[in-house]
């Protein structure tokens, strides 16, 4: 089973770039139909899908963060990572990388990490 291993540093000061790495084994992030994915969680609030990048490199983000979002891999290290740029307090929440395929017939969130605490504070 695919695992993931999201890393990155837990404080984040206003105005700056949020950068997160999401490790992957078990698996290929080039592995067909397979889509990488970040979704994030504020305090008292629901989860938020933020983007993702697919199997063949293509990039997909939620319009209200894709002027301040971008994702990237690294196939050689099995990762892809995440910026979020120009952040506010109101970014501060548990950031989660995920894989998105289609299991039994579905398109499910079929393994995620534990998830990393970002604050956003000076």
């Amino acid at each position: 089973q695919v695992q993931l291993q999201g890393s990155g540093p837990g404080l984040v000061k206003p105005s700056q770039t949020l950068s997160l790495t999401c490790t992957v084994s078990n698996g290929s992030i080039t592995t067909n139909y397979y889509y990488w994915s970040w979704i994030r969680q504020s305090p008292g609030k629901g989860l938020e899908w933020m983007g993702a990048i697919a199997y063949s490199g293509s990039t997909y983000y939620n319009p209200s963060l894709k002027n301040r979002t971008s994702i990237s891999r690294h196939t050689s290290k099995s990762q892809f990572t995440l910026q979020l740029s120009s952040v506010t307090p109101e970014d501060t929440a548990v950031y989660y990388c995920a894989l998105r395929n289609v299991v039994a017939g579905l398109l499910i969130f079929s393994s995620w990490d534990q998830g990393t605490q970002v604050t956003v504070s000076s």
